[in-house]
Protein backbone atom coordinates (compact mmCIF):
# COMPACT_ATOMS: atom_id res chain seq x y z
CA UNK A 1 0.00 0.00 0.00
CA UNK A 2 0.81 3.36 -0.63
CA UNK A 3 -0.15 6.37 1.52
CA UNK A 4 1.66 10.09 1.67
CA UNK A 5 4.41 8.91 -0.56
CA UNK A 6 5.29 6.30 1.70
CA UNK A 7 5.17 2.14 0.78
CA UNK A 8 3.89 0.21 3.38
CA UNK A 9 4.22 -3.55 3.54
CA UNK A 10 0.75 -4.10 5.86
CA UNK A 11 2.03 -7.55 7.06
CA UNK A 12 4.22 -5.97 8.87
CA UNK A 13 1.85 -3.17 10.59
CA UNK A 14 -0.09 -3.58 13.86
CA UNK A 15 -3.75 -4.32 13.91
CA UNK A 16 -6.70 -6.25 15.08
CA UNK A 17 -9.75 -7.76 13.73
CA UNK A 18 -13.62 -8.26 14.86
CA UNK A 19 -14.93 -11.63 15.39
CA UNK A 20 -18.87 -12.72 15.38
CA UNK A 21 -19.75 -16.13 15.34
CA UNK A 22 -16.52 -17.52 15.43
CA UNK A 23 -15.49 -16.08 11.82
CA UNK A 24 -13.27 -12.54 11.25
CA UNK A 25 -15.55 -10.21 9.97
CA UNK A 26 -13.43 -7.33 9.61
CA UNK A 27 -9.40 -6.23 10.36
CA UNK A 28 -7.95 -2.94 10.72
CA UNK A 29 -4.33 -1.91 10.69
CA UNK A 30 -2.62 1.08 11.93
CA UNK A 31 1.11 2.61 11.85
CA UNK A 32 2.58 4.65 14.38
CA UNK A 33 4.84 7.87 13.40
CA UNK A 34 6.41 9.66 15.78
CA UNK A 35 3.62 9.40 18.54
CA UNK A 36 1.07 10.06 15.95
CA UNK A 37 -1.07 7.07 14.46
CA UNK A 38 -2.12 6.50 10.96
CA UNK A 39 -5.08 4.08 10.48
CA UNK A 40 -3.35 2.38 7.08
CA UNK A 41 -6.38 -0.47 6.51
CA UNK A 42 -10.11 -0.43 7.40
CA UNK A 43 -11.81 -3.68 5.65
CA UNK A 44 -15.77 -5.03 6.87
CA UNK A 45 -16.38 -8.82 5.46
CA UNK A 46 -20.29 -7.02 4.63
CA UNK A 47 -20.48 -3.61 4.77
CA UNK A 48 -23.20 -1.52 6.83
CA UNK A 49 -23.78 -3.86 9.77
CA UNK A 50 -21.64 -1.65 11.90
CA UNK A 51 -18.80 -3.29 11.87
CA UNK A 52 -15.81 -0.98 10.66
CA UNK A 53 -17.40 1.43 13.29
CA UNK A 54 -16.65 -0.52 16.02
CA UNK A 55 -13.03 -1.17 14.33
CA UNK A 56 -12.80 2.87 14.42
CA UNK A 57 -14.20 3.17 17.95
CA UNK A 58 -11.80 0.84 18.91
CA UNK A 59 -8.72 2.70 17.60
CA UNK A 60 -9.70 5.91 18.68
CA UNK A 61 -10.39 4.75 22.32
CA UNK A 62 -6.32 2.53 21.91
CA UNK A 63 -5.15 6.28 20.46
CA UNK A 64 -6.03 8.05 23.45
CA UNK A 65 -5.01 4.98 26.04
CA UNK A 66 -1.44 5.92 24.53
CA UNK A 67 -1.33 8.91 24.51
CA UNK A 68 -0.75 9.49 20.56
CA UNK A 69 -1.05 12.94 19.72
CA UNK A 70 -3.36 12.27 16.45
CA UNK A 71 -5.07 9.77 14.50
CA UNK A 72 -5.22 10.08 10.85
CA UNK A 73 -5.96 8.15 7.45
CA UNK A 74 -5.99 8.72 3.54
CA UNK A 75 -8.64 7.87 0.73
CA UNK A 76 -8.68 8.79 -2.53
CA UNK A 77 -10.69 11.19 -4.03
CA UNK A 78 -12.98 8.45 -5.91
CA UNK A 79 -13.78 6.51 -3.07
CA UNK A 80 -16.86 8.52 -1.89
CA UNK A 81 -18.62 5.62 -0.30
CA UNK A 82 -15.35 5.91 2.51
CA UNK A 83 -15.27 9.91 3.05
CA UNK A 84 -19.34 9.43 3.48
CA UNK A 85 -18.47 6.75 5.97
CA UNK A 86 -15.82 8.82 7.51
CA UNK A 87 -17.67 12.18 8.25
CA UNK A 88 -20.61 9.82 9.54
CA UNK A 89 -18.52 8.18 11.96
CA UNK A 90 -17.12 11.84 12.91
CA UNK A 91 -13.97 12.17 11.27
CA UNK A 92 -12.64 15.57 9.83
CA UNK A 93 -11.47 15.89 6.40
CA UNK A 94 -8.31 18.13 7.34
CA UNK A 95 -7.13 18.07 3.84
CA UNK A 96 -6.56 17.37 -0.13
CA UNK A 97 -3.24 16.58 -1.30
CA UNK A 98 -3.60 17.29 -5.03
CA UNK A 99 -2.45 14.93 -7.56
CA UNK A 100 -0.56 12.74 -4.43
CA UNK A 101 -1.59 9.44 -6.62
CA UNK A 102 1.34 10.35 -9.09
CA UNK A 103 4.11 10.04 -6.59
CA UNK A 104 2.23 6.91 -5.26
CA UNK A 105 2.20 5.61 -8.60
CA UNK A 106 5.61 5.70 -9.00
CA UNK A 107 6.62 3.64 -5.54
CA UNK A 108 3.61 1.10 -7.05
CA UNK A 109 2.57 1.47 -11.01
CA UNK A 110 -0.13 -1.14 -10.54
CA UNK A 111 -1.92 1.70 -9.01
CA UNK A 112 -5.42 2.01 -11.44
CA UNK A 113 -5.49 5.38 -13.48
CA UNK A 114 -9.79 5.17 -12.71
CA UNK A 115 -11.45 3.83 -9.20
CA UNK A 116 -15.11 3.91 -8.39
CA UNK A 117 -17.66 4.67 -10.90
CA UNK A 118 -14.71 5.17 -13.44
CA UNK A 119 -13.44 8.49 -11.39
CA UNK A 120 -9.92 9.22 -12.13
CA UNK A 121 -8.06 8.66 -9.08
CA UNK A 122 -5.50 11.22 -8.30
CA UNK A 123 -5.49 13.35 -4.69
CA UNK A 124 -5.66 11.67 -1.53
CA UNK A 125 -7.98 13.25 1.17
CA UNK A 126 -6.89 13.25 4.93
CA UNK A 127 -9.31 12.54 7.62
CA UNK A 128 -8.74 13.22 11.04
CA UNK A 129 -9.68 11.66 14.74
CA UNK A 130 -9.96 14.36 17.12
CA UNK A 131 -8.04 12.83 20.73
Amino acid sequence: MVSRGRLIDVTELGGFFAVSDGEIVGILTYDIQEGACEVVTIDAVKPRLGVGRLLLEHMAALATSKGWSRLWLITTNDNVPAQNFYKECGWTLVAVHEDALKESRRLKPEIPLTGIDNVPIKDEWEYEWQL
